[in-house]
């Protein structure tokens, strides 16, 4: 290897490390519930948790591009309270394919699931699609590594904690194999292990 190649791969990575904004901005860029129309659930219906871990999840049904995700969202959470007996909409997190990350349940609150785990403990990020059939876009995997980095700081969440639905299910293949294959291989853990590493957050809470 020449000193030039190497120098150019050192230029690389530090320039990839730099372009990583602070994850305090991370948290600035996501979707509020109030901003997509939820409504708060009931008082005493939801049930307080420690976060622990991290579950990843995807829609399971195709998800049209041009559909308006706060439109999305209410429903999800009106079929939730009405088909489901559920407090609010299942998940923490919400993930667009435009990459744009929305607050779903309180993350302070345990999530709701259709298989035969208790979700209590878990953060639960979900990435609308159905990936058993499509393919995540860049910027879906990048912003599900935001979310998963911003809960790890804010929690204390070890990245051998991040896992998908189906690690804790035999119920179910979600998130799908073309998103699951990206925690198979550990790119996931990597992926948080080095945004943690290279945008620490900042002390100042949420």
């Amino acid at each position: 290897m020449t000193d030039t190649f190497f120098a150019l791969i050192v230029v690389a990575l530090v320039a990839g490390c730099t372009a990583l904004p602070p994850l305090s901005d991370g948290e600035a860029r996501v979707v509020p519930a109030s901003a997509w129309g939820s409504i708060p659930a009931e008082p005493g219906r939801l049930k307080p948790h420690a976060v622990e871990r991290i579950t990843l999840h995807h829609g399971g049904v195709p998800y049209r591009k041009d559909r308006v995700t706060a439109e999305y969202l209410q429903s999800l959470q009106a079929w939730s309270r009405r088909e489901k007996g559920w407090a609010d909409v299942p998940y923490h997190y919400v993930i667009d394919p435009a990459g744009v990350i929305h607050e779903g349940r309180p993350i302070g609150f345990a999530g709701d699931t259709n298989t035969d785990y208790d979700p209590t403990g878990h953060a639960l990020v979900v990435v609308l699609g159905n990936f058993e059939e499509e393919v995540p876009s860049e910027r879906q995997l990048s912003a599900a590594v935001d979310a998963m980095a911003m809960i790890a700081a804010r929690h204390g969440v070890p990245t051998d904690r991040i896992a998908g639905h189906k690690d804790h299910s035999g119920q179910t293949v979600c998130p799908g194999r073309n998103l699951a294959r990206y925690l198979d291989d550990g790119w996931f853990r990597a992926q948080v292990a080095e945004r943690l590493r290279t945008a620490p957050m900042s002390e100042k809470g949420p």
